[in-house]
């Protein structure tokens, strides 16, 4: 038996209905799917609720991570600890599943081989129509160098500690999976044989400037340069500073009551200090942090000063400042409880944390 993961923050829910109507009309009903809503807002949660009463194979798990960054990392892994069969599959929502699909896996498997599938991508118009899955006019195929939709031995993926949990926001994560496992010396091939699942079209998700909720700016090229660490290290197991697939709904509640408030701004220092000496050093506290301009950041005194080549106080950008704070979650805090927002309208950065 194969147990499907999927994962799911604020998407369409016609995207997600028609993903799980191809699982509903596969040919081999034994399988069930673990789809983790990883911080939907409430209206898109509500809905989707409503919309998994149809389906009887999927068990949802939840997180309240809306205010947290987007980890596809951690929602797989949080599937993952609780996945009991002998293998997995690691698929996204937006795909269409072909009816044999099922039945593709269950010849699939083996212990030692992780194998992963070619994509056929529809347009926006055809993604619209409702049709048989052999039916679909495919725009184009995915290549081998697309590493996701990958069929794993559980627990081969599980000695390696799953998928690295450092890969927020969107990019690296399935390719650094891949790679640790060729470390460890197993194959790992590309299925094409046949099409098997056809990806749904959607439009991106573009930030509009009233957007709080935790964005890094450089975060891509941040995961790209650390997967390419990956082959020069040989790394096999990832998470090894932290643990992995922690979800405690307990803490999520606890963060209603705070202990302390912090109020820093962006002069340069405070912020380095503030997470070496609080951050990295409090536990069992619940602390909300606020970050504004300081009074005297971009103030006509200071550039007087400056032009007459007099001492000024030295400042970061907010942005400089975000980056430099969610980087500080990513490596040490991950699996903390946590609320993150910044403000662009108001240049201002606030963060609820259980330590």
């Amino acid at each position: 038996m194969v147990s499907i993961i999927l994962t799911y923050r604020n998407r369409d829910l016609n995207i997600v209905k028609n993903c799980l109507e191809s699982f509903a009309i596969q040919n081999n009903k034994i399988f069930d799917v673990v789809l983790v809503d990883y911080g939907s807002v409430s209206k898109y949660y509500n809905d989707l609720i409503q919309l998994l009463e149809n389906y009887s194979f999927v068990t949802l798990i939840h997180c309240k991570t809306e205010l947290q960054l987007w980890c596809k990392s951690r929602a797989i892994n949080i599937a993952l600890k609780t996945i009991e069969t002998s293998y997995c599959f690691v698929g996204d929502i937006d795909m269409l599943y072909h009816p044999e699909f099922i039945n593709v896996l269950e010849e699939e498997v083996n212990k030692t081989k992780t194998t992963y599938f070619q994509v056929g991508f529809l347009s926006e118009t055809e993604s619209k129509k409702e049709k048989e899955f052999k039916d679909y006019n495919v725009a184009f195929k995915s290549s081998k160098d697309a590493t996701g939709m990958t069929l794993y031995n559980t627990n081969l993926l599980k000695s390696i500690n799953g998928y690295d949990e450092f890969y927020n926001g969107w990019g690296s994560e399935d390719t650094d999976v891949h790679m640790r496992l060729q470390n460890a010396g197993h194959q790992v091939n590309f299925y094409a044989k046949q099409l098997l699942m056809l990806h749904q079209w959607h439009p991106k998700n573009y930030r509009s400037k009233n957007d709080v909720t935790p964005f890094h700016s450089t975060l891509e090229q941040v995961n790209t340069a650390y997967l390419d660490l990956v082959p020069i290290t040989k790394k096999i197991k990832a998470n090894t500073a932290n643990n992995w697939g922690i979800y405690n709904q307990e803490n999520y509640s606890k963060l209603e009551i705070v202990d302390t408030n912090y109020n820093l701004t962006n002069k340069i220092g405070e912020l380095a200090a503030f997470i070496n000496g609080v951050l990295l050093i409090k536990k069992d506290h619940v602390i909300t942090l606020l970050i504004t301009e300081h009074k005297e950041y971009k103030s006509a005194k200071q550039k007087t000063k400056a032009l007459l080549g007099k001492k000024t106080l030295v400042f970061e950008s907010m942005q400089s400042i975000n980056d430099s704070l969610l980087e500080a979650i990513i490596r040490n805090l991950r699996n903390q409880a946590y609320q993150y927002q910044f403000n662009r309208n108001t240049n201002s950065i606030t963060l609820t944390i259980k330590l």
